[in-house]
This record gives C-alpha cells, structure tokens and sequence, in this order.
C-alpha cells in the first residue's frame, strides 16, 4: 500500500490556568496575592526526513495534539509548558488547509522545522491584578483554548528526472539498471503501484530519477493509477518518456508518445512545457529499428535514445544525455504560493446585536479575551469586569446602539442589567 495524500487532525496544546494564592508566612499578616501564570501549550511542528518516502504512517494515526500547559503555582511559580508534538513527514510534502485547501507550507528542505500550530498561552495569575484599590484579587486568568484543525498531507516526490510512459515498457527495469533502486519487474502491466526514487551516479555527476507509476489515455481525468501519481512530476526538472519502440502489444510508439504528452498537458501546462528525452526501449525485439526510423522522422527535433534496459544496452548514452539537458535547467525549487496562516486570536474588536425588547448581546474576540479574566461569583472579578467593559468603550457602544437603564446585556453566559 502506498498513501501520498491523507487528512489528519491536529491541535495544539491548551495554556494553563493562572493561579489564586496569597503569600502566607509567619509574621507577614498581608503577604498579597502570589499566584503564578500558567504555562503555554505545546505547538504542532513538523519536520521533513528523506528516510521517508511515503505517508503510510497517517493510514491509522488520524489525530496529533500537543501537551497541555500546566497551571500556575502559589509564590508565582509558573506552570510547565506543555511539550511540542513533532510530526515527520517526508521530503517534499505540502501542507494544506482542509478547508480551504490553500498551502500551508511545502515541507521542501529536509530537517527544517516548521510549526503549523502555536500552543495556547497560559493564563496570568492573581499577582497581575493587584492595585492600590483591590489589594487581594480571588481571581485569576485562564489559560487559553486552542482548536483542532483538519489539514491534508500531499506528497509531492523531488526528483531530478522523471520516468514517465505506458505501463509495462520497462521504465521499473531502467530504473533498475541506472541506479541502485530495486523496483519490482514484471512482465504485465502496472506492476509498479508507487513512484520509486533512484540515486544515478555516472562518472562525477550524481541526480535523482523517479519512476512514476504508469499512466494511460485518460490519466488526467481519474482513469488508472496515472491521475494519482501525475503530482509526482511536477517537481521534476525534465522527463525522460520511454516508449516500447517495438510495438509488441499492438500499439504504436509515436501515438503512445502523443497520448502520454496529451495527458501531461492537460493535468498541467507546465508539465507539457517541461524538457523530455525520448527513450525507445526494447531495440532487441523484432521491428523495433524499422519503428525507430519512423518515430525519429515524426520527432525530429526531440533527441530519442534507442537502447534496451533489460541488457543495459545504450544506458551511457542515455545518461550523457540526461547530463547535458540537466546543465541546462535550474534546481529544482519549492513550491510558490501564498502561505495561509490560522487567524490568531483577536482581542480587540466587539460587535454589539439589538434582538429587540430591550435585549442586546455583546460578542466578539475581546469578550472572549476579557471572559478568561472573570470569576462571575466574586466581587471584586466583576468589578474588575465593567472597569474593563467601560475603558474599552463597551458601555459607550451599547448607549449608541440604544440601551437604556433596565434593559438586558448578555455576554456569553452572563445576563446584567444595562446602568446608564
């Protein structure tokens, strides 16, 4: 089984509660409030190792959470952090948003973290809420709550060199032959059920060549494994298509040739624009020079290298080839978007809604922000609640939206009478 694309679950760690405690000691009667902040959650980072090359491991592993933030202590100790969750994933896999299905990030440098999640942060303790005026605070800040989020893993194989062409005209076998990959080899068509990736070293150059799985007519629109594994070409630098020249099977090189590029270009246009090398394969079965001369007068400005992997008959000439045409070209680069970055937590804004008779609702990220701030069975953590609500110009907003004395305010689960 191979998986080259998977949705997981992942959540950041929650922060931690900031403490309530006073200083006690022996002959300090007013020690003040001493509690301390909570810790942060662990962030989801992840990192790409090329020791993988598939994501199976997702297949069952759906959901990835960081460690919480522990609370904050008395005498201001502060609670632990919560540990990062690291996910490896390999070289060449793209982050997205489920939802959106905007990029995240491309996982493109092997060993480069990068985290896709921040951990919550810990809560202030009661020492943050001391003032001349309110000298003990019984209350404290909570730490804050971080959301799952659904995002897809696509794999995306970095290659130099992509072996591309129908099934069973023996790109496994020259995989094979020019590098040190063992590909399965079989003589039927789609033995090779997932892009295998080959190291080539011929005299002082070294480049990577990918055998994707085969394609067929209608690859671009879902028929075969074709529409599954064309992703794989698009980091490529160049392509090598290897054709059966021979034409055994009752088809014929040139229009096997047209089919596979029709494909190429419909999936994406920069796939047809990329260099080819056309490798007619299996020069030792019959007719195959007879087909040869053909398909070099229908291509005549493509460089076609005739030569039979199963004997490794013609591979220097091929590689020479393959050398000069990647001189040529530019590394192969990550992929260009426009990174989509999760909404951090908004604190500031409030939106007030009149439901009529006389009721109006308050919500928004600065509720939510000031709502971890509150014990609403203490006094003084009410106190502080409307002090808050005033200066930053809840109470101006509702007087302009029409609340008069007596009518009803709600936020969240709080009810209050409206005192002009």
């Amino acid at each position: 089984m191979f998986i080259d694309k998977v949705k997981i679950f992942i959540k950041s760690g929650n922060g931690g509660n900031g403490a309530v405690s006073f200083h006690t000691e022996k002959y300090v009667p007013n020690g003040g409030p001493d509690g301390g902040d909570g810790g942060k959650g662990g962030d989801i980072i992840f990192v790409a190792d090329s020791a993988k090359n598939t994501l199976n491991d997702f297949h069952y592993a759906k959901h990835f959470r960081a460690e919480n933030g522990e609370n904050g202590g008395p005498k201001r100790s502060a609670g632990k952090q919560g540990k990062d969750l690291v996910v490896t994933v390999p070289v060449g896999t793209v982050i997205k948003d489920f939802q959106s299905g905007r990029i995240i990030t491309d996982m493109f440098l092997e060993g480069k973290p990068f985290a896709v999640l921040k951990g919550g942060r810990g809560g202030k303790g009661n020492c943050h809420f001391k003032t001349s005026k309110r000298q003990a605070p019984h209350f404290s800040q909570t730490g804050e709550k971080t959301v799952e989020r659904e995002i897809v893993l696509e794999l995306k194989t970095i290659a130099d060199v992509g072996l591309v062409g129908f099934p069973n005209v023996g790109k496994s076998t020259l995989l094979s032959v020019i590098s040190e990959a063992k590909p399965k080899i079989a003589n039927y068509h789609f033995t090779t059920l997932s892009p295998n990736l080959g190291v080539v070293k011929h005299y002082d150059n070294t480049f990577v060549v990918a055998d994707i799985p085969g394609l067929i007519e209608g690859a671009s629109e879902g028929m075969g494994l074709g529409h599954d594994f064309l992703r794989h070409i698009e980091r490529t630098r160049c392509l090598v298509h290897v054709v059966d020249v021979s034409g055994h099977e009752g088809r014929d090189p040139y229009e096997d040739f047209c089919k596979i590029n029709k494909e190429l270009s419909t999936y994406s246009e920069v796939l047809a624009n990329r260099p080819q090398i056309v490798v007619a394969n299996k020069m030792d079965m019959p007719d195959s020079q007879k087909n040869l001369e053909e398909l070099k007068k229908k291509l005549p400005d493509v460089v076609i290298v005739p030569l039979t992997a199963i004997i490794a008959e013609g591979i220097d000439e091929l590689l020479k080839e393959i050398e000069k045409l990647i001189a040529k070209l530019p590394p192969v680069q990550p992929l260009e978007y426009e990174p989509f970055e999760y909404e951090q937590e908004d604190r500031e804004s409030f939106e007030i809604t009149n439901h009529g008779e006389g009721i109006f609702e308050v919500s928004g990220g600065l509720m939510e922000s000031l709502g971890r701030r509150v014990v609403f069975d203490d006094y003084e953590s009410l106190n502080y609640f409307q002090k808050m609500l005033r200066q930053r110009g809840v109470i101006s907003a509702l007087r302009k939206a029409g609340a008069k004395d007596g009518d009803t305010v709600v936020i969240g689960d709080l009810e209050f009478d409206f005192v002009d």
